[in-house]
């Protein structure tokens, strides 16, 4: 009955679902948003949408892009997906300058601290290096192909951060551990040395960050599916603080919803100057905020910021130090979804301390779009459109799928011996010839 149950739910759609994404340029200047293989971009500093080209000579995204970021310097952009592509964009003229392909399909990406290298990681686990920019003279070099660093032992890796300070690399899994690797001198020789394993999570592991006080130490965050945030002492491995998000599911249920609601940690941002952080739930028509006293190294709560009842952010951004936050909604790969489908929304909400407080309960903070910067031009840039009667059936289904799509992703399913040897017959994951 079991192994029943679980297939019927990876077959249902939403087990297969891509959550739209959103990146905010490190400096302001601009915004991301990717929903299936739709990349969009804002320019913050002229006001319009991006036009993007490709020199790379590879294809563009032909699958759903399942992870964006910016470099540290802003000046390198990366997305990367279950086309196995991963593309390295230079955001100045907003042009992708590489195109690497993968073996699999990839799962999470981020640029080392000096913009030399883009790391990414595939579904089975593996944590590749390749060489990110051009040399002085703009070229790429056409020799340059990406070497195997480390792996998780066929666990997908979730996510994948830079330490601030450029010595660590740490890689979060579905099998409740974050590994964090010395990034060493001569990276595409490998990355053998662990730092340390942080352990404590007892569900898969959605999502980390890395927090500094400013000068100072550094410290990583992370989020899960036991719906706890938990604050680490990455070199040591030692569990600092947790805060669960149950343990104010009075703040979270609205009264016609019940305590087993899931609870997931979908996402978590660092705001305010690493004093705050903003946690997105699985479940949630808004988000939770924590104070994170990095002194102290405590975890507390701060109040729940509800939005509209259709709105479930999949994704936040934010610059560290400044109090605004950027959220979006969206999902593609879901059933009789087309690419001129692919709506998503866009919300941002002011963080600055004195906002966090004036608004007491759970009245909205999200800025109206007529407040949004750049309004109109913005809005239709990132969330795209559809006719209304189309907006509110797509924007039901997106919804339905997210409030139950995080477990069926990562949670492990077990399989009868029969199933197991049909999905071994049926795998598509040869590897690729260049």
């Amino acid at each position: 009955m079991e192994d029943t149950a679980v297939e019927e739910a990876e077959v249902s759609g939403a087990a297969e679902f891509a959550p739209a994404l959103v990146a905010a340029h490190p400096f302001g200047h601009s915004v991301a948003v990717a929903v299936g293989p739709d990349l969009r971009v804002f320019d913050l500093q002229g006001g319009c949408a991006v036009s993007l080209s490709d020199d790379s000579g590879g294809p563009a995204h032909s699958d759903a892009i399942r992870a964006i970021t910016f470099g540290a310097g802003g000046d390198l952009f990366a997305s990367a997906g279950d086309d196995k592509l991963v593309k390295v964009w230079k955001t100045g003229p907003w042009r992708c300058i590489r195109t690497i392909t993968s073996e699999k399909r990839v799962s999470a990406v981020a640029f080392s601290n000096d913009g030399l290298y883009v790391a990414f990681a595939d579904k089975f686990g593996v944590v590749w290096l390749e060489a990110a920019g051009e040399d002085d003279e703009g070229h790429v070099s056409a020799d340059s192909k990406p070497v195997s660093i480390f792996g998780h032992y066929c666990s997908i890796i979730t996510s994948m951060k830079f330490s601030p300070d450029g010595r660590f690399i740490a890689t979060a899994d579905r099998d409740f551990k974050i590994r964090v690797t010395l990034f060493p001198k001569n990276p595409m020789k490998g990355a053998t040395e662990i730092q340390s394993f942080c352990l404590g999570h007892t569900e898969f592991v959605s999502c980390i960050a890395f927090t500094r006080i400013s000068g100072g130490s550094c410290f990583l965050l992370s989020g899960g599916g036991d719906s706890a945030v938990r604050l680490w002492d990455h070199i040591n491995g030692c569990l600092l603080d947790t805060y669960d998000v149950r343990d104010n599911v009075g703040e979270l249920s609205e009264p016609n919803e019940t305590e087993d609601s899931n609870l997931a940690i979908g996402n978590i941002c660092l705001t305010n100057n690493n004093s705050m952080v903003a946690v997105a739930i699985q479940s949630l028509n808004g988000l939770m905020l924590l104070a994170c006293d990095l002194v102290a190294k405590k975890l507390s709560f701060l109040k729940v910021i509800r939005t509209e009842k259709s709105y479930i952010p999949t994704s936040l951004a934010s610059r560290c130090w400044e109090g605004l936050l950027w959220t979006v909604m969206g999902a593609s790969n879901m059933p009789n979804q087309s690419v001129s489908q692919l709506l998503t929304r866009v919300k941002i909400i002011p963080l600055a301390q004195k906002d966090v407080q004036a608004s007491a309960g759970h009245d909205s903070a999200a800025l109206d779009d007529t407040e949004v910067p750049h309004g109109e031009k913005l809005l239709l840039a990132l969330q795209g459109s559809l006719d209304g009667s189309k907006q509110e059936e797509v924007l039901a289904a997106v919804l339905a799928a997210l409030k139950v799509s995080m477990h069926k992703m990562l949670v492990k399913k077990n399989y009868s011996e029969e199933r197991r040897e049909q999905r071994k017959r049926g795998r598509n994951d040869k590897k690729i010839k260049n």
